[in-house]
């Protein structure tokens, strides 16, 4: 009931946008996202049985420590807990390559998501919570995915994939 996914047909792909259900401050709802991940995997696997998948949205994760600013002091919050981060490992692991990380694998200081609070986004003291994840046999049709950082009206900005 947390999260949300549309999945479009083309003729040579699917596109799945999904929201990710948040943990929770003070995971209250971190139930819920162990349910969801599976599913969507599930999901995203059987798809990828007939035709390549481009993965995009709020998947509510910093899946690796360059993925947030304090990975040290964040450890048990909502966005990267361990059971969270191996949600998406597994996600990885099942054929699906995060863009930005084939491009920029060590890149630092790369986020999407910045709390409106204590002037986050002035500092970037954000987090990389959204992403392109594609089928691994789209990799050779990859040409590049941009952060709009400088994109403002929102606490997280867009990103775009270009095949």
């Amino acid at each position: 009931s947390e999260g949300r996914l549309i999945t479009a047909e083309y003729e040579s792909h699917y596109l799945v946008t999904t929201y990710v259900p948040n943990a929770g401050r003070g995971l209250v709802t971190l139930d819920k996202r162990m349910e969801w991940d599976p599913l969507f995997r599930s999901h995203v696997e059987s798809l990828d049985k007939k035709k390549p998948v481009i993965i995009c949205g709020d998947m509510n994760v910093a899946h690796l420590e360059i993925d947030l600013k304090n990975p040290k002091t964040n450890k048990k919050n909502a966005g990267f807990t361990q059971e969270e981060r191996d949600g998406f490992t597994k996600l990885v692991k099942a054929g699906f390559v995060d863009t930005y990380r084939h491009f920029y694998p060590k890149k630092e200081g790369s986020y999407t998501f910045w709390t409106y609070m204590m002037n986050c986004r002035a500092k970037n003291v954000g987090w990389r919570l959204d992403y392109f994840l594609v089928s691994s046999r789209l990799v050779p049709h990859l040409a590049d995915v941009v952060i709009r950082d400088q994109v403002f009206g929102s606490d997280h900005c867009p990103i775009t994939l270009l095949l």
